[in-house]
């Protein structure tokens, strides 16, 4: 017998065995999902919050860079701007073309008359050349052939003549030269030494002659300059070509920008850069905080000269306030006394008949009567902070007064200070 039920008995083992194991495998995932929940609720919040910070951090970063390179080209366009307008114009040149009359006799080889040039100071016919002011060196360089009149020429004059816009002459200056002197034999071996360079046309046997007119001319303001007439005091003098140089000398702050200019650019373009920064940096603090120092500091400085008039006003206010009250405090017996005459009379009758006759017969008053006690606790409750707190009383306040009767006490008109 035993051995025909051992089999149902392991059946039934193993069948419970079989539905432990298969309730803690479903029960396992369970568990493990709701353990996980939680953590990934944390990890999609950190997520997003990081993702929030990430793009208003970018935001503000992008935000920050335009201001800076809007910063940055509004210095660089200052630093030109002021460079343009303060930096005159360094050098300039023109050439020099010399006219003469040829009415006279033409057999002999002199000109009939001296070399002359009009030369304009006008750039664009707008615009001065030399600022005013400023010195310039004014030169005149002449291109002369090593010619045998020139060589016998010698020493010969030239002068030079600054007039204004009416024609009028403002400064006028002659300065003398010739050739520089050269042997016969060295022009021999000069010749010989250079004469493949000279077959070929590569050179030419000239001077080039430099003669300064003026050392330090300065332009008035009143009679600018705006041309010059030079003349060369020779009938046989021959030239090549010539130019006129105007070169300027810089002092001072012109003299750093011309001599040094990358540093001059760096140094103007950060200041620049720092001014408008801390102009920015104010007008955002304005417009956050409201200005640098709060409105509420300029608000207690201003009000501290007004606590002693205050004070005085608050001391004459309580005095009117304790005299009010004991005189109403005087006359207050004799109304709570006929009050209470006339309840005695009244209070013959059986308590319990009147106290229900009067619940059901009026119940109005008795609802009339609880806010009216209602409002005397109010009003004796409201007193205290008003005869504490004196400090919310301003001018042109009233006090309050006691009602006619000492049973219903309502607030009153308030008396004026």
């Amino acid at each position: 017998m035993y051995e025909h039920k051992d089999p149902p008995r392991r059946q039934q083992a193993e069948g419970g065995t079989a539905a432990q194991t298969r309730t803690r495998a479903r029960s396992g995932p369970e568990t493990m999902g709701s353990a996980m929940a939680p953590v990934l609720h944390w990890l999609h919040d950190v997520a997003a919050v990081t993702l929030l910070k990430a793009r208003r951090t970018l935001f503000q970063a992008g935000v920050l860079f335009c201001v800076l390179v809007l910063l940055l080209w509004v210095s660089i366009f200052l630093y030109g701007s002021f460079y343009y307008s303060y930096m005159p114009t360094v050098s300039f040149s023109t050439p020099v073309h010399f006219y003469y009359t040829s009415d006279c006799d033409t057999s002999e080889s002199t000109l009939c008359s001296f070399p002359t040039a009009n030369i304009s100071f006008m750039k664009n016919d707008r615009d001065q050349v030399m600022a005013n002011g400023q010195p310039y060196r004014v030169s005149l360089e002449l291109e002369m052939p090593e010619s045998p009149v020139n060589e016998n020429l010698g020493m010969f004059m030239i002068k030079m003549s600054c007039y204004t816009k009416g024609g009028k002459t403002v400064s006028s200056v002659g300065r003398s030269t010739m050739l520089h002197y050269r042997s016969s034999l060295l022009q021999t071996l000069s010749t010989l030494l250079f004469s493949p360079v000279l077959l070929t046309g590569m050179a030419e046997q000239k001077q080039l002659i430099e003669v300064e007119l003026f050392s330090e001319y300065r332009t008035n303001a009143y009679q600018p300059s705006v041309g010059a007439v030079i003349e060369i005091q020779s009938k046989r003098v021959q030239i090549y070509s010539s130019q006129l140089r105007i070169h300027a000398y810089f002092t001072g702050i012109r003299y750093v920008l011309y001599n040094f200019p990358l540093t001059s650019a760096v140094i103007g373009v950060a200041t620049n850069f720092a001014f408008l920064s801390v102009i920015v940096l104010f007008s955002y603090l304005q417009f956050i905080w409201g200005g640098i120092w709060p409105p509420d500091q300029v608000r207690v400085r201003v009000m501290i000269g007004d606590n002693t008039r205050m004070q005085q006003r608050r001391e004459e206010a309580r005095k009117r306030m304790e005299r009010e009250n004991s005189q109403k405090e005087l006359s207050a017996p004799q109304v709570i006394g006929s009050v209470n005459e006339a309840s005695d009379l009244q209070g013959n009758d059986t308590v319990a008949e009147s106290t229900s006759k009067k619940s059901s017969e009026n119940p109005d008053a008795s609802e009339a009567d609880a806010p009216d006690t209602k409002e005397e606790e109010g009003s004796h409750d409201s007193k205290e902070p008003e005869e504490r707190d004196d400090s919310d009383m301003f001018d042109g306040c009233h006090l309050p007064q006691q009602g006619e009767t000492s049973l219903r006490q309502r607030p009153g008109p308030w008396m004026s200070l």
